[in-house]
């Protein structure tokens, strides 16, 4: 019943706003989806307030941008934007979170939302402008991070060196370990 009543107040909300408020949701989302790599359209119905209030604590904790935003306006923020592809199936009522800066972020919270609370479902995944289908979730919130692709990159171009730079030590190496296999046997012997 809560649920139902969160729905309601939400949708007259969206109503009662007047134009300018309208606009200015429009340019706030739009301003966010310049920025954004990833976007994510979830279906809300059937969470409680308490549901929701957890969603949003857990986003704003990860940097992610999460709004409830009436079809026909998120239509219009989208417009033009590297989101354009997710206008057109934009439908019921949804929530948008949009990554600040890490692609999977926004994917990794509506991920972990979804294990404990199956009523958020994710109707729509946008990566960088290619639209991709609700189940490739698991596939971006594994996108790795900045600073994880980083170092990946980092042990890649340093492993051929490492490997470089034992090859021309073993040699010397080599050489020292036949000297004291040299000098052991000659202290055995005398």
């Amino acid at each position: 019943m809560r649920s139902l009543h969160t729905f309601t107040v939400l949708e007259k909300a969206v109503v009662s706003m007047n134009i300018e408020q309208k606009k200015a949701i429009v340019s706030e989302v739009a301003k966010v989806a310049e920025n954004a790599p990833t976007a994510i359209a979830a279906e809300y119905a059937g969470l409680t307030v308490s549901e929701l209030t957890e969603l949003r604590r857990s986003a704003r904790a990860a940097g992610i941008y999460l709004k409830v935003v009436r079809n026909t306006l998120a239509r219009r923020a989208l417009a033009g934007t590297k989101f354009d592809c997710m206008r057109e199936s934009l439908s019921g009522p949804l929530l948008l979170a949009f990554s600040n800066n890490e692609p999977g972020s926004a994917a990794k919270v509506i991920r972990d939302f979804t294990k404990n609370n199956e009523k958020l479902v994710v109707k729509l995944i946008a990566l960088d402008g290619k639209l991709l289908s609700a189940s490739d979730l698991e596939r971006v919130a594994n996108i790795p991070s900045l600073d994880t692709a980083r170092a990946m990159l980092l042990g890649l171009l340093q492993a051929p060196m490492a490997k470089f730079l034992r090859l021309l030590s073993e040699p010397e190496a080599k050489f020292v370990r036949l000297l004291a296999a040299r000098r052991d046997q000659q202290q055995s012997a005398a």
